[in-house]
């Protein structure tokens, strides 16, 4: 286990299963997004990480990767706005030349009951978690078309799948992701192979979700302890994921050898689904 353990850390030299490609994560400056990012290094990628407006925390971050010696660089921008999604796909673009792996994970929530919840509350919520989700992907799509390979990876959250009370517009839009995630991965495979680029023994063009569950990150601090507690009561593993955890799955699913998974649907969750 020590060692299973250690090959997930930053700094720790990974297998480089993806050398030279460059990976853009929204969100990806804490959290998830953050294990993502240092995940996708330490498997060799350069990374390009999104953040909406915490510019000091992003430039730490930045220098974090720099100084254990990992290529990174950051890009502002609102998910929510699509022009916001092209500028950004662009500066990774010039900045480093290519995009091989898009990793959808910038997202907010606004919870309250369905009687109470605002015009604003819903839309907010849509335009973060699911519009911008398929706006980035319409950004990345002909670009990865042209190049003949590429990797999509939405995170969803097992409330898309479960429901959960107070969030009906996380849970549309996290539930609205697997949708999302099959029809872009049957576009892909299909312009793939109207461009000319289709080859079976090549690393491919796939797109698939992963589904964390309850995992320890500052959104999850908000909940109260004594729910916490009874969530953990709920779930077969009783305890919360990790973000490590969340980010060895979509490293997996970067990866070449991961090129016959597409438009599937990954649940890290401890069983809470089940």
């Amino acid at each position: 286990m020590a060692t299973t353990e250690l090959s997930d850390e930053v700094g720790v030299s990974g297998a480089d299963k993806l050398e030279d490609r460059v990976a853009f994560v929204t969100g990806g400056t804490r959290g998830i997004g953050a294990a993502i990012c240092r995940s996708l290094a330490n498997q060799g990628a350069c990374v390009a990480a999104g953040y909406g407006r915490d510019k000091d925390r992003a430039e730490t971050f930045r220098r974090e990767l720099e100084r254990i010696g990992i290529t990174a660089s950051i890009h502002q921008g609102n998910v929510g706005s699509a022009d916001d999604c092209a500028r950004t796909v662009n500066d990774v673009l010039d900045a480093h030349g290519r995009l091989d792996i898009l990793v959808n994970n910038a997202g907010i929530t606004v919870d309250k009951p369905v009687l109470e919840m605002a015009q604003d509350d819903w839309y907010k919520v849509l335009a973060v978690n699911l519009s911008g989700a398929f706006f980035m992907s319409q950004a990345v799509l002909g670009h990865m078309v042209q190049r003949g390979s590429g990797r999509i990876v939405n995170i969803s959250s097992v409330v898309g799948q479960t429901g959960n009370i107070g969030q009906t517009n996380y849970a549309a839009s996290k539930s609205g992701m697997f949708g999302l995630t099959k029809t872009l991965a049957l576009e892909a495979a299909f312009n793939l192979k109207k461009g000319g680029k289709f080859d079976s023994n090549g690393v491919g063009l796939t797109v698939n979700t992963v589904a964390p569950g309850y995992i320890e990150t500052e959104m999850v601090e908000t909940i109260p302890q004594k729910v916490l507690e009874r969530i953990s009561a709920q779930i077969p593993l009783h305890r919360l994921g990790r973000p490590e955890e969340v980010a060895r799955v979509v490293h997996f699913l970067c990866a070449d050898a991961s090129s016959y998974i597409t438009g599937q649907v990954w649940g890290v969750n401890g069983g809470l689904e089940m």
